[in-house]
């Protein structure tokens, strides 16, 4: 657990505020209805989340108004749980999907919705650059469509979508 936290921290010491240029946050976004579990479906691969699967994010709101952000997945390897806890505030005009996560003090990275089905179902996610993609759901599978529209929005904007990691959310056997 404290190796996740530690690649988790060293990320967002590395990470910057900004976004892709090919990347605009989402307008109209209700915060509200943003909160609450999402399933990680896919992502690029990072240090922080190598080899883990079941990932989830949960959003819930913050007293000081910002946003507490709980990750978490399973390590096969490791035959345990990993979990990072953060916070989150909007760091772009209010009404956008565009916020600063930080899991460590006063360092933070972006965090851009760029694409939000109407009913918060799946969202397009993307970091401070390139490197930085998740397709986010609300169910621990998605249809083929929406894979597929991922993967063509994510290639049309400059991601790698061959390095992409299809999270197994499967539950554990046994």
């Amino acid at each position: 657990m404290k190796k996740f936290l530690l690649v988790a921290i060293s990320l967002l010491l590395a990470a910057c505020l900004g976004m892709p240029k090919t990347v605009t946050p989402v307008g109209n976004f209700d915060e509200r209805r943003y909160l609450g579990k999402w399933y990680e479906i896919a992502r690029l691969d990072h240090s922080f989340e190598r080899g883990l699967v079941r990932v989830t994010a949960e959003y819930a709101p913050r007293d000081d108004g910002g946003i507490a952000v709980t990750n978490r997945g399973y390590s096969p390897a490791d035959g345990e749980w990993k979990q990072a806890e953060g916070k989150a505030y909007p760091a772009g005009d209010p009404g956008q999907a565009y916020f600063k996560v930080s899991f460590f003090g006063p360092f933070y990275g972006s965090y851009v919705v760029f694409e939000l089905d109407p009913d918060y179902r799946y969202a397009f996610v993307s970091g401070p650059n390139l490197s930085y993609l998740w397709l986010l759901a609300r169910t621990p599978a998605v249809d083929d469509e929406v894979i597929d529209r991922f993967v063509r929005e994510a290639g049309r904007r400059g991601f790698d979508t061959d390095e992409l990691i299809f999270v197994d959310q499967s539950p554990p056997s046994g």
